[in-house]
């Protein structure tokens, strides 16, 4: 018998490995990692084959539960079932949408007969491939683009539709389904009734363990996850007297958690401006402890569902003055001249090789290559992550190259760095400048002045007195911002709504690299069983695979002429499937060969340009891309 602790490491061949996986069922576990996630699978990665048979911009691609098939939806109305090993196209339903299609769906345990389909027509469709060309189910309850549809393992009749109406529809296609407006009973969610009427869901998910559990993206930058046993479908005519939050709630307060990125979380007021931020595609890894987010016109973000806390900005530890003065800080040339200076005595050493990292990630970082600056920190931070300096290094870099969320990402690092030497001046310092770049003085300034009380030598120190000065020039500023945006029409927030918000936790790990603003459709999925890497499409036609345990960027490879929308790993090997403007599908898969011609090199100008376009006016776009406009 096969101990799955001592699985042979050189059993690379495929076929053996599929082979061990039917005879020995206790090393399954580890052989769906190798065959996905191997290096030297991951290594070979290139094109294989292109799938042709769309007319139109192919938006959807779904693996079915065994990898045998894989579904697609296209601009051309069309339904296509392949088998990608052979290379062939084995059913083409020409379905009677007649808007784009957005999303496919296998219905669980039915052996891969049952497909659902989605599109703008305000549809969704259910149909049974080994029957006729007629849809089985079909429902118009929708009442503007429908965006996403959602399955749950364990629920062989059930599935769930997103649609720009800002309804979630719970579907039970045994039931009969008239789609009158004056008794539509299949309404889980309405998120009109709490936000405003402008509020539209784009995608939804299911956790995969707890099915309970219902994720929803919409047009704003907050990922709410249901539990859906506190949800009841209504008649439309509930829903609308639910409108009236005097007269009572829509859903349960408490049946409902939110997550949002510190930086972006705006939970001090409820007046807002409109957010021009929104989540394009929702998962949750295999487990169903976390949930990856791709959130439009931003970055891939990572909640951690049994440790998500809410943002901290201020926070400090209780002061321990230790023997030393500081940990090993960042050489003098590599630090701005108005940051203050740690003594050089008593300096703990950093092991060899963390140093060699550190000294490198510093040569980068004066030489202004932040990108790499912050991978090389990245890097010797997964190897040993007790060193405050990198997390001080790092913030350094984050604050410099100003990326969106950078700074809120330098205020984490200085958090870290903090815990772990309470007398880190630097630290300390640098988590006051990043206050006041996020637009929260008055926390800036209660942080100078606890740095000023800690370490009172540096009360006059230059660069605590000129950070002391734009605190109180920032502060006059944004009371006089605050006077002129009273004029201005805002949205007025919910009590229910604005509570939900301010609740909202902190993501745990974030991506960056790929440019998504052009279309509302593009996806962020986990690659690997246990979620080892992060994949992508990007409005470069490229898709990114990233290191999941870094979050730096691994490779990245041109996959479309345009804009890559749909990056989908198989379930169960190394093969990934792409598609977006262009009208085929592309199949990936670690191939035999010395070149990698489809692999873009120079990753790092590729990044920096996604980021300058992430800056530009959303509606620069080109002819092309209007043509193929998922937005």
């Amino acid at each position: 018998m096969i101990n799955p602790k001592n699985y042979d490491p050189r059993r690379n061949n495929s076929t053996l490995m599929l082979f061990d996986r039917y005879m020995y069922p206790q090393v399954d576990y580890a052989i769906r990692r190798r065959l996905q996630t191997h290096p030297s699978h991951i290594q070979r990665l290139e094109l294989e084959a292109v799938l042709n048979g769309h007319e139109g911009c192919v938006n959807c691609l779904e693996w079915s539960t065994n990898g045998r098939l894989l579904a697609s939806g296209s601009d051309d109305f069309q339904l296509c079932l392949w088998d990608p090993f052979r290379r062939k196209r084995l059913h083409a339903i020409h379905t009677k949408h007649y808007g784009n299609m957005f999303s496919v769906k296998f219905l669980p345990k039915h052996n891969d007969a049952l497909i659902a389909t989605a599109a703008a027509d305000k549809s969704v469709m259910l149909f049974d491939i080994n029957s006729s060309q007629e849809a089985i189910y079909t429902c118009h309850c929708h009442g503007a683009r429908v965006k996403r549809l959602a399955t749950a393992p364990d629920s062989p009749y059930v599935f769930w539709s997103a649609g720009e109406d800002g309804v979630i529809l719970q579907l039970d296609h045994r039931e009969k389904h008239t789609c009158r407006s004056e008794d539509n009973r299949v309404r889980l969610i309405n998120l009109t009734t709490y936000i405003d009427t402008n509020a539209e869901a784009k995608c939804i998910a299911l956790n995969p363990v707890k099915t309970e559990l219902l994720a929803v993206g919409a047009n704003d930058p907050y990922a709410r996850i249901y539990d859906r046993r506190m949800l009841t479908p209504s008649s439309s005519a509930a829903v609308l007297a639910a409108e009236s939050f005097d007269n009572g709630r829509p859903i349960p307060k408490d049946c409902v958690n939110y997550f949002c990125p510190g930086h972006i979380n705006k939970n001090n007021s409820k007046v807002i401006e409109h957010e021009p931020r929104a989540i394009t595609y929702l998962t949750f890894n295999p487990t169903g402890t976390e949930l990856l987010v791709n959130m439009g016109a931003e970055h891939i973000y990572l909640y951690d569902m049994l440790n998500a806390e809410q943002p901290v900005f201020l926070n400090l530890p209780e002061f321990k003055l230790p023997a030393t003065t500081c940990l090993e800080a960042e050489p003098d040339n590599c630090a701005e001249a108005t940051t203050p200076k740690c003594s050089s005595s008593n300096r703990r050493k950093l092991p060899e090789n963390i140093d060699e990292y550190k000294k490198l990630g510093n040569e980068l970082l004066e030489n202004e290559q932040y990108l790499r600056a912050i991978n090389t920190y990245s890097h010797a931070i997964g190897l040993e992550s007790q060193w405050p300096v990198l997390y001080l290094n790092r913030a350094t870099a984050y604050m410099r190259r100003l990326w969106f969320g950078d700074v809120y990402a330098a205020l984490r690092d200085c958090h870290k760095a903090l815990r772990l030497d309470s007398s880190y001046i630097k630290a300390h310092f640098r988590l006051a400048r990043a206050l006041l770049e996020l637009g929260r003085p008055q926390e800036a300034d209660e942080c100078l002045k606890e740095l000023i009380r800690r370490f009172p030598s540096y009360a006059n120190n230059h660069g605590v007195l000129m950070l002391n000065k734009d605190i109180k020039e920032n502060r006059q500023t944004t009371q006089s911002q605050q006077q002129a945006n009273e004029a201005y029409n805002r949205l007025e927030l919910s009590d229910d709504e604005f509570y939900w918000r301010s609740k909202a936790k902190d993501y745990s790990l974030r991506f960056v690299g790929h440019c998504n603003i052009t279309t509302d459709i593009k996806e962020a999925n986990y690659f690997g069983y246990n979620g080892d890497y992060i994949v992508a499409g990007s409005d470069d036609g490229n898709f990114f695979i990233w290191d999941r345990k870094s979050c730096n960027i691994h490779s990245v490879y041109k996959a479309d002429s345009a804009i890559v929308n749909c990056v989908v790993p198989h379930p169960d090997i190394c093969m990934m499937a792409t598609s977006g403007i262009d009208h085929n599908i592309k199949i990936w898969s670690p191939l035999d060969g010395t070149t990698k011609p489809n692999a873009v090199t120079g990753i790092e100008h590729s990044v920096e340009s996604n980021q300058m376009k992430m800056k530009t006016d959303p509606f620069d776009i080109s002819t092309r891309n209007l043509l193929c406009w998922n937005g």
